[in-house]
């Protein structure tokens, strides 16, 4: 199983958050069982970027945290004979700014803060949702059972 992640970098962003990252969906693939080749983006924007996007693709003209575009729905077969044509996932649009004010608000690192909202945008576009109660329970679950597999707890620095 090998995840290709395509970083778009509208602000700067330290190589040890994309390693951070790369690190969290790789790793959460792997707990999903994800088998093939898969490929997804990963923007990181600010808040002005990504109430541009909210607004134009959600009808919602503020800021918020991360968006994902998933590119598949449903269930997907893979193309028998056509094992190195990568699943295309989607992409996950991050707001630095905003992960920070989070990561202040909910008291713990933004580290951790980005390394939630990667992984809460790669369960989206493995369609997990938490349209209802019972989804968001669902969702929450796994991504503390990821993060804590990760040692990335609430407290890490």
């Amino acid at each position: 199983m090998t995840i290709e992640i395509d970083f778009i970098e509208e602000l700067e962003i330290a190589e040890e958050t994309k390693h951070l990252v790369s690190k969290v969906i790789t790793h959460a693939a792997v707990q999903e069982g994800i088998k093939e080749l898969a490929e997804l983006s990963v923007t990181f924007t600010s808040n002005a970027g990504i109430q541009k996007i909210n607004a134009e693709y959600r009808g919602k003209d503020s800021a918020t945290d991360v968006i994902s575009f998933a590119m598949e729905e449903g269930d997907t077969m893979p193309i028998q004979g056509m094992t190195d044509i990568p699943r295309i996932l989607g992409d996950i649009i991050i707001s630095t700014e905003r992960a920070v004010e989070q990561a202040a608000e909910y008291g713990h690192s933004s580290k951790r803060e980005i390394a939630f909202l990667a992984l809460h945008g790669f369960l989206h576009l493995l369609g997990y949702d938490h349209m209802t109660e019972q989804e968001e329970k669902v969702m929450t679950r796994r991504q503390e059972e990821i993060l804590e597999s990760l040692g990335l707890t609430r407290d890490v620095e």
